[in-house]
């Protein structure tokens, strides 16, 4: 775990978002009893207005009270599955990613302590659950991919990994194997994206349309 950290923290820097309407989510790690790094996730409950019944990182929507990204991720993570902010160890951000409802959404890496006592807001979370983080980089029968297209005409590849009743996909997995990638030091055993395009954190909404970022 040592190892992992060291590389997530050397990856802190300034991010420029993909949107005007800000979000962020809490990517939290650990390590087992058997030394596997595992991730924390969530499945959104049934009662919310959308992403019902999805896995997701906790996380949501900047509020204007919010200080920066890395206070909307630990906020929310607070609220929907009472993981105090004085147990996580912030590592680092990474680039924002464009979400399917226009908003840049900042992963914020952390580690926490393994056998937290975390209780969901059944309001917001069905339940929480954890996964192996190298799951990410494996290409499995667990694991396929589509290609699609924004409504600008921008491709990009959206993957699933199945992990017993857990189905995870769209952005979750798409930021999953980013910070696999950037944690274990080593590509993922697929194409990420799709052969010659660019990384999906150059996609940006620029009020308008969905473009890739200039660069």
């Amino acid at each position: 775990m040592e190892g992992i950290i060291a590389r997530l923290t050397a990856l802190q820097g300034s991010h420029q978002p993909v949107a005007a309407r800000r979000a962020a989510v809490l990517v939290p790690l650990f390590e087992d009893k058997a030394g596997i790094v595992r991730v924390l996730l969530t499945r959104r409950s049934s009662k919310l207005s959308s992403h019902q019944g999805e896995v997701a990182l906790p996380g949501g929507k900047c509020d204007d009270a919010d200080e920066n990204d890395i206070a909307t991720a630990l906020r929310e993570a607070s609220e929907e599955i009472a993981l105090p902010p004085s147990a996580v160890q912030v590592l680092a951000t990474m680039p924002p990613c464009l979400s399917k409802h226009h908003l840049s959404v900042t992963p914020v890496l952390a580690s926490v302590p393994a056998g937290l006592q975390l209780v969901p807001n059944m309001d917001e979370v069905d339940c929480i659950f954890d996964m192996p983080l190298e799951n990410f980089l494996q290409d499995s029968p667990a694991h396929r991919h589509e290609d699609l297209t924004w409504a600008s005409g921008i491709w990009y590849r959206m993957h699933f990994f199945q992990f017993g009743k857990f189905n995870v996909w769209g952005l979750t997995a798409g930021i999953l194997i980013a910070v696999a990638t950037a944690a274990f030091g080593r590509p993922p055993a697929f194409e990420a994206e799709q052969p010659g395009a660019r990384p999906f954190t150059d996609i940006c909404f620029d009020g308008r349309r969905v473009a890739y970022r200039q660069q």
